[in-house]
């Protein structure tokens, strides 16, 4: 058997990192076993899905490496099989018009509330004559398809996270609705009723999905008995929790996959934290691998039942390892677009290699790709915002006078290397009798506005090659 998965998102929204983990828990499984991983746009809910959205899931799932092997596959495409289907069941009994209005069944919800029950259809249209069928659409009546539950049938199946599962049939709600109301036949199915036709017709055999999706379960198993098919395996994955343990919502933080991009964790890191989300490696103390490393020990008995706690602080810390240990020429290529979209003169006087020393000189302090932003921020423009710190240094006794020796030194000089920066230093520490501290701390304020900030030799260089010392240390000692 080749083992065929699926994730089906839904273009209503962007894709969320709810989605995003399991189609990284679909991904893995397909690896592992050598299968197939498929894409599939449910699209059926037409008033609200948005190509927009569509194009949003697919960069997003390009993005984090999650390629697929076949698809997509989009639902409002496949309607005429759906509706194949549902007439199918029609004609075996197994489903049949109701004509309930909306009135009526508000009434019903209303008496059973009252009495303290749990809402559910009492399936009065399941044995209709067609006498009285005819008598409702004499009244203009509209009907929708529902598909007749058994409530004392058990249904039962072998989780692959949570192991026996049983759900009786008076657990469903009542004869549940495929299709919605129509006034010339069948109207649009439903969501349990066309993820069933489209598992079958795509011979998916493993469905794995969140905890959400239980109940579901249980009704689409009943459909796939009643069409004939082979029931697909479960694997039901913990739900996605804030660090108080409830449901993470919007209220937490939590953003669309393009947004994390956007706030500046990388592809693999964050792929790498959602792979963690509910599941442990073999070797416990792993913690960062890419997804092809996992698809090879991936299993579900390593899958937790418990909820996974989102932890900022853990995808915070699995980017920033990626980021410190990503060569220079790549982590350039990530910057570029944050400086370019903040504004900054990226391509003035600014060539590669000039880019690729302040990438290795502000990396190692970097915990996102945003935080480039405001760490390049200095060496993009022509002058510098001074520190209340930064403003009491250069008020110092002798700071203007280091200032202005190292600008004299400056002069004499055709180039400035490292080795002719340290010598300058020394010089000016050796001519006015002052400690290196003053000399350095004085320097640096001077030239990136604070008396804290990355390594000062090399961004001097940097800041020389493009001429900007000069003027800074000016600047500085006209204060």
């Amino acid at each position: 058997m080749t083992v065929r998965v699926r994730i089906a998102p839904s273009p209503t929204g962007n894709l969320h990192i709810g989605t995003a983990r399991t189609a990284v828990f679909n991904w893995l499984f397909a690896h592992h076993h050598g299968g197939k991983f498929i894409l599939r746009i449910e699209d059926t809910d037409l008033e609200r899905s948005r190509p927009e959205y569509t194009d949003n899931i697919l960069a997003g799932l390009r993005w984090l490496g999650l390629n697929w092997d076949e698809g997509p596959f989009f639902q409002s495409q496949r309607l005429d099989l759906y509706k194949t289907a549902v007439q199918k069941l029609l004609d075996q009994g197994l489903a049949y018009r109701c004509y309930t209005t909306s009135e009526e069944l508000e009434a019903l919800r209303e008496a059973q509330k009252a009495r303290g029950e749990a809402p559910r259809y009492d399936n009065r249209h399941r044995h209709l004559t067609p006498e009285q069928e005819a008598a409702f659409k004499a009244e203009g009546r509209n009907f929708v398809i529902r598909f007749k539950i058994d409530d004392d049938r058990e249904i039962v199946w072998n989780d692959l996270v949570r192991d026996k599962m049983v759900w009786r049939g008076s657990d469903l709600g009542g004869d549940m609705v495929i299709a919605r109301a129509s006034e010339d036949g069948i109207g649009q199915p439903l969501y349990n009723f066309v993820v069933v036709i489209d598992d079958i017709d795509m011979q998916i055999t493993h469905i794995i999905r969140g905890e959400d999706h239980i109940a579901n379960t249980a009704k689409q198993i009943l459909l796939y008995e009643a069409l004939g098919a082979k029931i697909p395996e479960f694997a039901h994955s913990p739900l996605i929790l804030n660090m108080d343990g409830r449901k993470l919502s919007k209220r937490d933080g939590v953003t669309s996959i393009s947004d994390f991009q956007k706030m500046g964790f990388t592809a693999e890191a964050l792929v790498n934290y959602m792979t963690l989300l509910g599941w442990s490696p073999p070797e416990s103390t792993q913690e960062i691998f890419t997804l092809e490393e996992a698809g090879k020990v991936f299993t579900f008995d390593r899958v937790n039942k418990a909820g996974a706690k989102f932890d900022w602080a853990k995808l915070d810390w699995l980017n920033s390892q990626y980021i410190h240990n990503m060569p220079v020429d790549q982590l350039t290529d990530l910057l570029i677009p944050y400086w370019q979209e903040a504004g900054y003169p990226v391509a003035e006087g600014r060539e590669r290699a000039w880019l690729e020393q302040l990438v290795a000189l502000i990396g190692p302090s970097m915990t996102r790709l945003v935080d480039a932003v405001e760490m390049g921020k200095l060496f993009f423009s022509d002058t510098v915002e001074l520190s209340e710190e930064g403003s009491k240094q250069l008020q110092q006794e002798g700071s203007s006078a280091v200032l202005s020796g190292i600008l004299a030194a400056l002069e004499n000089q055709s180039q400035l290397t490292e080795a002719v920066a340290q010598d300058i230093i020394k010089q000016v520490v050796k001519e006015q009798n002052v400690k290196k501290g003053l000399v350095m701390r004085s320097l640096r304020v001077a030239l990136t506005g604070d008396v804290h900030g990355p390594d000062l030799i090399q961004s001097w260089l940097l800041l020389n090659h493009l001429a900007l010392d000069k003027s800074r240390l000016n600047q500085a000692m006209s204060l």
